[in-house]
Order: structure tokens, then sequence, then C-alpha cells
């Protein structure tokens, strides 16, 4: 087998890739008339920073065929079998962009769409890096990534509706009545879409429902990558969390794996969010 490069889009919130066998290309993050590199001409820090400034959601634009196709070549041209795993096909175009692109390199590119975003996404690319080190050919990546996709859980708990309003994906009264009753929004994914799982009065609350959610999966699979992630400009409700949760990671890990979250979901959800994302046992 030849060398495998592994292909992802910056939705996954991989910031700065640690290894040479690993390419994230940079979705487009526009503010008004301005546009930017998610993760390389803007940082999640300076993304959340315009955010909570500005009085209009910024706008996050798809990657293209042409962008696909050239890291394309110049893999192929160096030697290397191509994997892609892409932000969900149902949250974005890129996975189709990638599929577009990978018709001229059928005998060395396969495309997965994680049906996920952000850390969910991330673990299934850092699973593929495992799975690539134990030596596995191109295809059997594929299939394991295929199945095992399914067993990725992603729980996440909002902080704010107020960007929810924003978006027009909740009413003003509902957004009012929300942030005067301290009602916490939990997400999950579902099916490659963001849905709605529940609400909790109080950050306290909305912790012990993320608990109770990943209690009900059976647990993390710690032989697998996990990750927590946060999305604004510090990670302190999501400290507040992993010491509420402590029984779940006690014994299990002595550091918890932490990502920021950036803007193809922390347009929406907006800061003060956290996440857990892990494949259940």
């Amino acid at each position: 087998m030849g060398k495998l490069r592994i292909i992802t889009d910056s939705a996954s919130d991989i910031m700065e890739p640690d290894r040479q066998d690993l390419t994230v290309l940079p979705m487009t993050v526009r503010f008004r008339e301005t546009e930017y590199l998610d993760g390389v001409t803007i940082n999640h820090q300076e993304f959340y920073e315009k955010l909570i400034e500005s009085d209009e959601l910024p706008v996050t634009s798809l990657i293209s065929p042409g962008d696909f196709e050239a890291v394309y070549q110049a893999a192929v041209e160096a030697g290397e079998q191509v994997l892609v795993v892409t932000l969900s096909g149902k949250l974005s175009g890129t996975y189709q962009s990638a599929c577009i692109a990978a018709a001229d390199f059928a005998e060395h590119v396969r495309v997965v769409d994680s049906m996920n975003a952000t850390i969910g996404e991330q673990i299934l690319v850092l699973y593929a890096l495992q799975l690539s080190d134990q030596g596995l050919e191109l295809d059997e990546i594929v299939r394991i990534l295929e199945q095992e996709k399914k067993k990725i859980r992603v729980l996440g708990l909002l902080d704010t509706l107020e960007y929810l309003k924003k978006g027009g994906r909740i009413s003003k009264t509902a957004a009012f009545l929300g942030g005067a009753l301290s009602v916490k929004p939990v997400v999950t994914v579902t099916e490659g879409e963001v849905v709605m799982l529940g609400k909790a009065r109080g950050s306290r609350n909305g912790n012990n429902f993320l608990i109770s959610e990943i209690e009900k999966a059976g647990g993390v699979d710690f032989a697998r990558p996990y990750r927590l992630g946060y999305t604004g400009l510090d990670d302190t409700l999501l400290q507040k969390y992993i010491r509420d949760s402590e029984r779940l990671w006690k014994g299990n890990a002595d550091s918890l794996p932490v990502s920021s979250i950036g803007a193809t979901i922390g347009t929406h959800v907006g800061p003060g969010a956290i996440a857990v994302a892990f494949f259940a046992l």
C-alpha cells in the first residue's frame, strides 16, 4: 500500500494538525463583505470577537471541487492514496464537492461523509489516523469508518438562545422567555443533522442532562478518540461541566482532550456552548 493522506475540512475544528499525513482545508467565513479562511486568516478567538460585535450572523461557505482537486492532484503525484472525511452532507455541500473532484481520481481517492460536525467529525478523522497507523488498506479503513461512525454520539448544551433567534430558528418571543427562565437547549446530531434533544433550566441541570445522556448511550469508549469542546472566548463553562461530570472520566483518563468549536457550528449556537463527542460502547 502506498502512503495514505487523510484530508478533512476546517469544520472538524482541527486547527493545527500535528501530523504530516493530515491536511485540513479551510472553509470560508464571511462577515458582511469581508471573507476569511477558517483557521488560516481568522482563528477561533478572532471569530468569536467578531461574532459578539456583529449585529448579523456571518455566512460560512463550502469548499469548492477545485480546491479538493488541487490537493488530490498533489497527493497522487507524491505517490499517496487519499481518504477524505467531510462535514455532514446534510449541513454543507462540501461532501458533494469532495465527491465531484474525486471522480477524476477513482483509483486513488475515497470520500467518507462523517454525518457529523465539529468534534464529532474530528473524532472520526482521528480514528481514521489510528487505523492508518495500524497499516490497514484504504478500502478497509473506509469500510470500518462507514460502520463505526454510526456509534459516534455528540451532545451539546447551549448557553444562549440569542443566536438561534438571529438565525431564524426560534422566534423572538421564545428567545425572550427562554432567556428569562434560563433555559439551556440540549442538542445532538442525528442522521447528519443537528436536532434539539431537550431543554434544561440552568447550567447545572444542563450538565446533568448531558451526563445522563452519556450514561444512556452506555458510556464512553476510551479506547477510541473522544473530545470535549466549547464555543466562545474561554472554556469556563466547559471546566464547570468537567467538574460536575467527574465520575464519567475519573480512572479512565488522566487528562481530557479539549477543542474550541469554530464558525460552522459557533455561528448558530453562539458563545458559551459546550459539547462532548465520543464513540458509544
